[in-house]
């Protein structure tokens, strides 16, 4: 059976992905709310969908099919039941308890087209909105803080489609994210993955019902049988039992899942964050995991988990799971104090592999791209002024649907 997923490795050569261009989400930031919606700064739209562009333009040239979350989900809306179904449980996901207050909302989204309404849903949604809508607010207004700007949170987070679902192999695991602002951005994976044409009969490693959270930056697929998994902020340990008994019980392939135990903190804040797979036997790694990692080695044994836990340098514990020979491990900012603590900020170890050895980077990660060039990896570097303020590279911003398997 087709699914429209096929994903057995971090270098296999890229051949569809899925992006989100920033929105309007982006100019409803508030210096007073940044914390809630987890960004650190507010970038200029403009600007970042300037650069997000020369991303989407930059994978095109290299053959790679770019299709938008926004298109998918919009052609998940295959019924108006379908879409009543929708806008019920988008407003049930932000938290709308109010009866009078979802009559106000679901009136104002049902009055758009299936584009616009699912735009806005992204944005967030003004209280100043629904009074140029010539809504009754009176009970509205009522039943909010009155404020509060917004009858509902924008999704500033989407530009970074790594994190909501994850393809792995012929399936997907569509996440509970860590907290309530991201996890509402898992909605739109479940409408795609239960009624979008193309994605609708895609094995479901992961749902997002479950009670711990996993999310999409913590999930590595080094090769048709090795998954590895970060136990991160973001990702708990309960996930990951519950991932690797679903996806090496069902998958076709994978016979082993790696658990690294990574820092608990927003610089550290996902596995891609850590190490990046750029070529068969190299990686891009933080600096401060060069010593010593712990890995908890997870396999099937007569239907059952055995779990076996590994301390060890990173290099060899990549050499021994992964049969190589040689790992090459390259430093963000060359293992430089200065250097590899600013580009770690903008995510230079987060970077996208569209075939072994060839990679998109950030253009200002000057001194790791160097380094990657100097260890035979050819580089794509994009501008990033404004994207990287949100705390995300190049591998954050993509979600790889098709890829073809590593040679």
């Amino acid at each position: 059976m087709k699914t429209g997923i096929h994903n057995t490795s971090e270098i296999g050569r890229l051949k569809k992905v899925m992006l989100h261009r920033p929105g309007q989400e982006l100019e409803n930031l508030m210096p007073e709310y940044l914390e809630r919606l987890l960004f650190d700064d507010i970038p200029y739209l403009k600007e970042a969908q300037q650069e997000h562009d020369a991303f989407a333009e930059c994978l095109r040239q290299c053959g790679v099919e770019v299709v938008y979350l926004t298109d998918l989900v919009v052609e998940s809306l295959t019924s108006l039941e379908v879409r009543q179904d929708f806008v019920h449980d988008f407003l049930n996901e932000a938290g709308v308890s109010d009866e009078r207050t979802r009559n106000v909302l679901q009136d104002y989204l049902s009055g758009m087209d299936d584009r616009r309404m699912v735009s806005t849903m992204m944005a967030g949604i003004r209280k100043s909105d629904l009074h140029r809508s010539n809504a009754s607010l009176g009970d509205f207004l009522s039943a909010m803080n009155e404020d509060y700007p917004f009858a509902i949170d924008p999704m500033p987070n989407l530009y970074f489609t790594r994190d909501p679902f994850a393809t792995i192999g012929t399936g997907v695991s569509i996440h509970k994210m860590r907290t309530i602002t991201r996890n509402r951005e898992t909605l739109f994976g479940r409408y795609i993955f239960e009624h979008h044409p193309i994605y609708k009969d895609a094995p479901r490693w992961y749902d997002r019902s479950a009670t711990s959270s996993l999310e999409g930056g913590d999930i590595l697929v080094l090769s048709p049988e090795v998954l590895a998994v970060g136990i991160s902020e973001r990702t708990q340990g309960d996930s990951i039992d519950q991932l690797a008994q679903t996806v090496l019980s069902r998958s076709l392939t994978f016979k082993k899942v790696l658990a690294f135990n990574i820092p608990k903190s927003r610089s550290f804040m996902h596995l891609d964050t850590v190490f990046t797979m750029v070529d068969s036997d190299k990686f891009t790694v933080h600096p401060n995991i060069l010593s010593s990692i712990t890995v908890f080695v997870m396999e099937l044994e007569d239907g059952k988990l055995k779990i076996q836990q590994e301390e060890g340098r990173l290099e060899d514990i990549l050499k021994e799971h992964l049969h190589l020979d040689h790992v090459t491990l390259i430093a963000c900012g060359q293992g430089h104090e200065i250097d590899a603590a600013r580009e770690q900020w903008s995510d230079g170890s987060n970077t996208l592999a569209i075939g072994p050895g060839e990679v998109v980077v950030y253009t200002r990660n000057h001194v790791t791209n160097r380094a990657l060039e100097e260890a035979g990896i050819r580089i794509h570097a994009i501008p990033s002024a404004e994207l990287s303020r949100g705390r995300g590279g190049p591998r954050c911003m993509s979600m790889p649907l098709v890829r073809d398997d590593p040679q």
